[in-house]
């Protein structure tokens, strides 16, 4: 009897780990940082959303898995997929040479140009004209290297902050002269509010390579090659049976798949 009772527990504790298991295999932790409108922000009830939200749960939704979503500080982003605090970074990321030094990537979801943004009327012939002007940029974003790459060499004093809606409260204060970000996210989160009065950008398109990769795409550790070939899949799957372009009709006007 004893050891009829001892082997029906034993399974009932085989199953619940199974159970969990299962569960667990069912669950991706993707990481976010929700202050990068339109692509990842908050509703004012506090729910993640915006178009990378959007394609995560399109992708999760292929793989069938439930998408958990895990907020981080931006510079903090890959430290923390290494320390397994997530499984994928989901996020605006761009696939850059450096970064695929320590992460892997997925293939693009999507691909859109950065700008220099200052106020309208501020004469524009290449970085040594914006000389002394406060430029505030993402910690640890491609933005970020372009402007330490080619701004503050030119005299430009570039500063660096946790998130870009910090960025915009501080041109809106009067403490930054501008910023350097994608130019859809700076048009939804700064240029068509109201505090974005005034501002606009200048010089070219900002697309080089050695700053901005080769698009956005999902992140995750090194190894994981079935996670990347099925992510990979989604994202094909999601492209060609009308998902993707739905979602962007949300956001965009335009195709920010990219060439």
């Amino acid at each position: 009897m004893q050891r009829r009772f001892l082997l029906g527990s034993l399974a009932a504790v085989a199953l619940l780990a199974t159970g969990a298991a299962h569960a667990q295999n069912n669950v991706l932790r993707v990481a976010i940082d929700a202050t990068y409108e339109p692509f990842t922000y908050k509703t004012p009830d506090g729910k993640p959303t915006g178009f990378d939200v959007d394609i995560a749960e399109a992708i999760c939704a292929k793989l069938n898995r439930k998408c958990v979503y895990v907020e981080q500080v931006w510079d903090s982003m890959i430290p923390g997929l290494q320390a397994r605090k997530y499984d994928v970074i989901i996020s605006s990321m761009s696939i850059t040479d450096e970064r695929l030094k320590v992460v892997d990537f997925s293939d693009k979801y999507y691909k859109t140009p950065s700008g220099i943004v200052v106020k309208e009327g501020t004469p524009y012939s290449g970085p040594a004209s914006l000389k002394g002007k406060k430029i505030g940029v993402l910690k640890g974003s491609t933005q970020e290297k372009y402007a330490m790459g080619e701004l503050k060499p030119a005299g430009v004093q570039v500063i660096p902050y946790e998130a870009q809606d910090q960025v915009y409260l501080d041109i809106k204060a009067g403490r930054l002269d501008g910023t350097v970000a994608d130019k859809v996210e700076v048009t939804g989160g700064f240029l068509s509010k109201p505090e974005g009065k005034g501002y606009g950008f200048v010089g070219p398109d900002l697309y080089d390579v050695k700053y901005f990769g080769y698009g956005v795409g999902v992140a995750m550790r090194k190894g994981q090659d079935k996670l990347k070939a099925d992510i990979n899949a989604a994202i094909k799957a999601i492209r060609a049976d009308g998902t993707y372009d739905k979602i962007a009709k949300k956001y965009f006007n335009f195709d920010p798949y990219g060439n």
